[in-house]
């Protein structure tokens, strides 16, 4: 009798997701980061929204593929942390990101014809222009 009690709550039966539900919620996802990719929004707007997008895909994977929408807190906490602390991570380092120059003008110092020590400094004189007949 208490070898069934304990059985009983080691495994509690719970209903079966629909999984073409979550397929379809999944491609919907999917096409609207298609659409967000083609559209015409700022880089730091299309990678905020596909990445909001890709993590909401996670979660919906997450809870119902891998069936953690059924566990136990504790396999909630093991998940959670790390991505409590990958968003931590991103929101410490988007400032700095986006506060860079990203260019690809090479610094003045390393522009063609100009060495350091070089013995004169002065550009090179223009090629004139070939005799006329």
């Amino acid at each position: 009798m208490a070898t069934e009690a304990v059985a009983h709550q080691a495994h509690e039966e719970h209903e079966e997701p629909n999984y073409i539900a979550i397929f379809i919620y999944l491609a919907v996802l999917t096409a609207v980061e298609l659409l967000v990719y083609a559209m015409g929004f700022t880089t730091v707007l299309k990678v905020g929204l596909l990445v909001a997008l890709a993590l909401a895909k996670a979660v919906l994977v997450a809870m119902y593929f891998m069936h953690l929408s059924f566990e136990r807190r504790a396999l909630w906490i093991i998940a959670g942390i790390p991505l409590v602390l990958v968003a931590f991570c991103y929101l410490m380092l988007r400032p700095d990101l986006s506060a860079r120059a990203w260019t690809s003008q090479p610094h003045p110092e390393q522009a063609v014809g100009v060495h350091e020590g070089s013995e004169t400094s002065a550009p090179a004189p223009a090629q004139s222009a070939p005799p006329q007949s």
